[in-house]
């Protein structure tokens, strides 16, 4: 599977990293957390090109401006607020979330707020916590694992209709994308919402964190239906009380972040 194509051509917008909306949108949300204006132009820089090579990015990103997932982000606030953050940070910030999540976890220390952290995607690579260098369970690349929790998440409460459906169908099909890449989104968007087929796509401890915080991220966390997903996807993963407090509190305070403040 051509994932960079899957990417660049559908999912996300990965030459929108400092110009035009997008990179306003960013500029603003490295200003935000405080960085001088040389400093936020780098920053700025960086993230975008975690929204064009993250592949949560890329799809929730995609998402937004090209309709392939608005249908599941729905209107719900929490949702469409959790949908943001994933656009603008990608899957390094859900690595560097869970990473930091983890990290206090195994230190013994309280939940700390970590989103607005400069250091967020600056991961160690042999953490066990850098998506595009990961396999899967099933030997993929781990950052499909990430897009079809994130999409089964935003699923969970059966809103989807078959009007849904159909549209999102009809834009896969108008996609210039090759058959293994219109295979994966047809799966991933036809397939149940199921959290225990989802957690089987962790093969480390490491990934389960990543999967449940991505999870977290495509939700309303307001809605009943939700979390009862989360429930069981937290089960089957055997995330313990303790880290699972951890990695609700980062996806919390993520959602919390202004990104549009300038």
């Amino acid at each position: 599977m051509d994932i960079g194509k899957l990417l660049g051509g559908v999912l996300g917008s990965g030459s929108s990293t400092g110009s035009g909306s997008n990179g306003d949108v960013l500029g603003n949300i490295a200003r935000s957390a405080g960085l001088s204006s040389q400093t936020a132009s780098k920053a700025k820089e960086g993230i975008g090109n975690a929204m064009g090579n993250g592949v949560g990015g890329g799809l929730i990103g995609g998402a937004i401006s090209g309709g392939l997932m608005s249908a599941l982000l729905g209107s719900k606030k929490g949702r469409k607020v959790g949908g943001k953050v994933l656009a603008y940070g990608g899957t390094a910030l859900v690595a560097g979330l869970a990473y930091k999540a983890w990290r206090d976890y195994r230190n013994n220390q309280p939940p700390t707020d970590h989103s607005q952290d400069r250091d967020i995607t600056q991961v160690p690579t042999d953490s066990g916590f850098a998506p595009e260098q990961e396999r899967g369970a099933d030997n993929s690349d781990f950052r499909l694992s990430l897009i079809r929790a994130m999409i089964a998440a935003a699923k969970s409460d059966g809103h989807i209709d078959q009007s849904e459906h159909a549209r999102i169908s009809d834009q896969i099909t108008r996609f210039d994308l090759g058959p293994d890449e219109k295979a994966f989104l047809f799966d991933a968007f036809s397939a149940p919402a199921n959290p225990i087929e989802i957690a089987k796509l962790a093969k480390t401890e490491e990934q389960s964190a990543e999967i449940y915080l991505a999870s977290c991220l495509a939700i309303d966390p307001d809605d009943p239906a939700e979390q009862h997903y989360l429930d069981r996807l937290s089960d089957g993963l055997r995330i313990s009380d303790d880290l699972r407090t951890h990695l609700d509190f980062q996806a919390r305070n993520a959602r919390n972040v202004d990104i549009t403040a300038n």
